[in-house]
């Protein structure tokens, strides 16, 4: 069960998907019109399981009465390193599901550490093209906007008729290059491995499919005081990947043409 984008209908492309309508962060009517939806699903067909990684989906779809009958398992966002999001607060105050933390520093006996995702990767020296050429993506959460990257990776001069976009709801018409609002998953993978230098916000699953490609990402956390985020849960998840080494992280105000072509220099492995 998921929101229907370009980029799910591709990475699901031959699965049973049930697509509910959008959620956006915090979103009680369009999580209530997804809790519905999802509990005709329940009612019409029986699961052996239920499980999330967060966002307001994981509340509609354990809250229904049709699933109580079901096994629940919430797992917590890895971005989430000084305690529960939202929908885990409300997951573990109702008692929902089973729940599992990525983060020892707040496991407890409602919250089991089940390891985390970003321990399978570390970085290596890489040869830096001559030319490099740039992705720049920011996702697909709405409505928020994120022009302060677009700026600074612009007043890099990096960006040339070979730059791809990928920019949600920030739309832009002063762009060089090729510029989109989404990407099916086929074209968002051949658009990273074709780039030397990969732009992104600190989106948990956009950096996650770059770390599995082998890219060594520019990670810019968006910041809710200018209006790009709901919270600061990407400024988390941007500081666990800096002290990884895994990854190259700026504030749009700190991003230099020299951070995006050291960048450039650098691959992600598998342990």
């Amino acid at each position: 069960m998921t929101f229907k984008t370009p980029q799910s209908v591709s990475l699901l492309a031959g699965q049973r998907v049930h697509y509910v309508p959008y959620v956006a962060p915090r979103a009680i009517r369009s999580a209530w019109t997804a809790h519905r939806s999802i509990n005709g699903l329940l009612k019409r067909e029986r699961f052996d399981g239920i499980v999330s990684t967060g966002a307001a989906i994981a509340v509609s779809a354990m809250s229904c009465p049709a699933s109580r009958s079901v096994p629940r398992l919430y797992i917590e966002s890895v971005s989430r390193t000084d305690g529960p999001s939202l929908s885990g607060r409300i997951l573990a105050a109702t008692r929902l599901a089973e729940l599992r933390t990525q983060h020892k520093a707040w496991a407890s006996r409602k919250w089991t550490y089940a390891g985390n995702v970003l321990d399978e990767f570390d970085t290596f020296e890489a040869d830096a093209a001559s030319s490099p050429s740039l992705f720049v993506t920011l996702g697909t959460i709405r409505p928020y906007r994120f022009d302060r990257v677009i700026d600074a990776v612009l007043a890099s001069g990096l960006p040339d008729e070979r730059t791809v976009w990928q920019l949600g709801t920030t739309g832009r018409s002063d762009l060089p290059g090729r510029v989109l609002e989404q990407m099916s998953a086929t074209d968002f993978a051949r658009a990273a491995r074709n780039a030397s230098i990969v732009v992104t916000h600190a989106g948990v699953g956009t950096i996650l499919q770059l770390l599995d490609m082998g890219v060594y990402p520019v990670v810019v956390p968006r910041r809710k005081k200018f209006g790009e985020h709901v919270d600061d849960h990407q400024l988390q998840i941007a500081s666990l990947l800096a002290d990884r080494g895994i990854a190259s992280v700026a504030d749009p105000e700190e991003l230099r043409r020299e951070t995006m072509l050291a960048a450039a220099a650098r691959g992600v492995r598998a342990r």
